[in-house]
């Protein structure tokens, strides 16, 4: 059983979501903060043969499973001990991301995508997951002028793939409105952080008075 609270951070490239978790995350010193895929030895040697730009022949389907396998490495040596041990665990990215980037950009389907990560996760999901939501154009616009970001492999694909990607997650929010909340990621900074912090508080508030 695990007495700690997951809470994830999804979105569309160029959404902010990794920039406002940490902002998030200096608001709970005793917080776990990771990322996928990464987080640990093993899953950020996996990252980077999935996020490599020299690596187009990837095949979708490789993709999905590469994903999957870092997760489940991330998330048995990382994720469980932490919620075990009753911590608070921020996480860049999780399942979702695979649901909207291979199973609906890629065309490979929710279902199937969510099947292989079941195998993965042993139906672990997050308590909570914060949808960052922008138009492909503007998120892209924001790489574009951000200099000192990592460009990867998906950044480099065309617009309509991006326009795909934030179509999967609408679909996911209209599935999961219970665990998925949507922030317009466009507002300003502040008015992002302000509205990610009352999500989390209210989260971890609720875990406690379980």
């Amino acid at each position: 059983m695990n007495n700690g609270t997951f809470i994830t951070f999804e979105g569309p490239d160029g959404a902010g979501k990794s920039t406002i978790l940490s902002m998030v995350a200096a608001q709970f010193p005793n917080a776990l903060v990771t990322r996928e895929p990464g987080g640990i030895d093993i899953a950020e040697q996996i990252r980077q043969v999935i996020l490599a730009k020299e690596n187009i022949k990837m095949d979708p389907r490789t993709e999905a499973l590469l994903y999957a396998a870092a997760r489940r490495q991330h998330l048995v040596e990382k994720v469980k001990p932490a919620l075990e041990a009753g911590q608070l665990v921020l996480c860049d990215r999780f399942v979702d991301s695979s649901l909207a980037y291979q199973g609906y950009a890629r065309g490979l389907g929710l279902n199937e995508v969510f099947s292989i990560n079941q195998f993965a996760i042993e139906q672990m999901m997050p308590d909570l997951t914060i949808y960052f939501d922008i138009e492909p154009e503007i998120g892209l616009m924001r790489i574009n002028k951000n200099k000192g970001r990592e460009v990867n492999r998906l950044d480099l694909e065309n617009l309509s793939f991006h326009q795909k990607v934030r179509e999967g997650y609408l679909l996911l929010l209209d599935r999961f409105p219970e665990r998925i909340k949507r922030i317009d990621a466009s507002k300003t900074m502040d008015e992002v952080f302000v509205e990610a912090l009352k999500l989390v508080d209210r989260k971890v508030s609720e875990k406690k008075q379980r």
